[in-house]
């Protein structure tokens, strides 16, 4: 189906409705050319990717996608991908629309096929407004910063002794100890960074751990995660019964709502109390269960990161982040450093390196073998950089 852009021909836009007040749960269902209705203030960017791999038709928010609060980008992120969002629609569109209805979207109004008056009316956004709602939210963004580090200060002196203890970690049968483990969450650019680091975990073969819906992302590039780490709200079914030994995060009084969904599907699952985020208990649990480095990818780290996740406060990630020391490596963003495949191949072209590596090769010493690190380190580097 075809998608029009607002400003282009008619402006009205007509679709079936799929409607939750929780994004992520309505990205597992919803079809190419649907219209998403959803309550999401302040929609962050990870959430708005989503609906645009989801090819959605258009947006309907209830809620306001840039409240002031922050500056917000997941707005801008649909209308640049062509998606047109109404905003602002208001609660009442969840009493007054109902799931599989057919809708039509005429600037502001929304209404049903086959009647002419508008159910609800809401806010058409466009490039120009969005971004001067953004620019206007940065203009005292500063006032948000300072309450936000206060936050983490007292809540990191109330919750300090909390993270000096260890996990009750139960018996695994997955082993860290001395190994790298890769920690894959559901951040900004997670999906782009992981497959930046395709190779190395091809080469060195890590531990792999999803942290809830960080397990589909493993699943959609081709490595099965080997523990899934979470609350399992956002994780698929599919990447529960891949044979992944599940972790299910519980409050700290043992208290695990996400263990009945695991039940359900007929799979058993370890417990692990823990204060702080999903993300914060797998790292804690690969740095006590002994790896020997951590690879975070899509961690989230700073403030923006947190304000999208509804917390007012860092406290448990700065406490983690202590704890676990130089041991970590947070690749979060190193996707902008590696540039797709083909536009590697542009900059330095395959004869080049054909040539190149014998000349490399006839000038070692008569004593260097193949086995030695350094001719190995070529050849991996040069496999890595021109073959999957």
């Amino acid at each position: 189906m075809t998608q029009m852009r607002f400003g282009q021909g008619t402006n009205r836009i007509t679709g079936t409705v799929v409607m939750d007040r929780r994004t992520k749960c309505l990205v597992k269902r919803i079809q190419p050319g649907q219209i998403a209705v959803i309550d999401h203030p302040d929609l962050d960017e990870v959430a708005a990717e989503e609906l645009v791999e989801n090819r959605v038709r258009a947006v309907i928010n209830a809620a306001s996608s840039i409240s002031g609060v922050y500056p917000a980008r997941g707005a801008a992120y649909l209308i640049r991908s062509g998606i047109p969002v109404v905003d602002r629609a208001g609660a009442d569109i969840f009493c007054r629309l109902q799931e599989g209805d057919r809708i039509w979207l005429d600037h502001d109004r929304v209404g049903k096929v086959g009647e002419s008056q508008a159910v609800v009316r809401g806010e058409r956004l466009s490039a120009q407004t969005v971004w001067e709602k953004i620019h206007q939210t940065q203009s005292h963004f500063n006032q948000t910063v300072v309450a936000f580090m206060e936050n983490t200060l007292h809540y990191a002196v109330s919750e300090k002794r909390w993270f000096m203890r260890p996990l009750a970690v139960p018996g695994m049968y997955t082993q860290l100890k001395g190994k790298q483990v890769v920690v894959v969450v559901r951040g900004t650019g997670y999906k782009e960074d992981l497959a930046a680091i395709y190779h190395f975990i091809k080469a060195e073969r890590p531990v792999l751990i999803g942290v809830d819906g960080g397990a589909d992302a493993l699943l959609q590039c081709g490595w099965k995660p080997d523990v899934i780490v979470g609350d399992m709200d956002s994780v698929s079914d599919e990447a529960l019964c891949s044979g992944a030994e599940l972790v299910v995060h519980a409050y700290p009084n043992g208290d695990a709502p996400g263990l009945e969904r695991v039940e359900k599907l007929g799979l058993a699952a370890h417990i692990l109390p823990g204060m702080g985020t999903s993300e914060d208990v797998a790292l804690l649990l690969a740095d006590q269960e002994g790896a020997e480095r951590i690879i975070a990818v899509g961690t989230h780290s700073h403030i923006i990161d947190f304000l999208e996740k509804g917390r007012n406060g860092m406290a448990s990630t700065l406490l983690t982040r202590i704890k676990v020391g130089g041991k970590l490596v947070d690749v979060s963003g190193i996707r902008h450093f590696y540039p797709p495949k083909t536009e590697r191949r542009r900059k330095a072209p395959l004869w080049a390196a054909v040539f190149s590596a014998p000349m490399a090769v006839a000038a070692l010493p008569g004593s260097f073998t193949i086995d030695d690190s350094w001719l190995r380190m070529v050849w991996l580097s040069l496999r890595l950089w021109y073959f999957p």
